[in-house]
């Protein structure tokens, strides 16, 4: 598979899974030993953990929108920028609805196998914007002691 059609197969994957919630469509480009890691869970999930977090998600934000600011391949590997925004209408994974919009940038690393299916996603997710829009304390800054 080109880096160009590895590229088209995650946008798409990204599309129908956080953009439209047609996560049926979207595990059809996953491999069988499918692995999603995020900085807003404690383990790894297969593709039902990964379902639940996007239900959970487009759930608690009805107009949630996802973009894909850019898109980078190389051999087996895709690397993504995006951008994800929409109103926090109801409480999503103990936070409470705020009514506030949320906009949190969201860099995943996508592995795909020799077939093409996605194998591993890993997303890093700007917590730390998303605790400062939901007015939440926050462990950051950390101060140093002197030098």
């Amino acid at each position: 598979m080109s880096p160009e059609e590895q590229k088209r197969r995650v946008v798409k994957h990204v599309e129908l899974s956080w953009g439209k919630g047609r996560l049926a469509l979207a595990e059809q480009l996953q491999s069988r030993y499918f692995t999603y890691k995020s900085s807003f869970i404690s383990q790894p999930v297969n593709s039902a953990g990964f379902g639940l977090i996007v239900r959970e998600i487009r759930s608690a934000m009805e107009d949630l929108e996802v973009v894909v600011d850019e898109c980078l391949s190389e051999g087996n590997r895709v690397v993504t920028s995006s951008t994800l925004f929409g109103t926090l209408t109801k409480p999503a994974f103990g936070h409470s609805a705020t009514g506030k919009i949320l906009t949190v940038a969201v860099m995943s690393f996508w592995t795909l196998n020799p077939n093409g299916d996605i194998e591993e996603i890993n997303s890093l997710f700007d917590l730390e914007s998303a605790r400062q829009q939901l007015g939440m304390d926050s462990p950051l800054p950390i101060t140093l002691p002197p030098t």
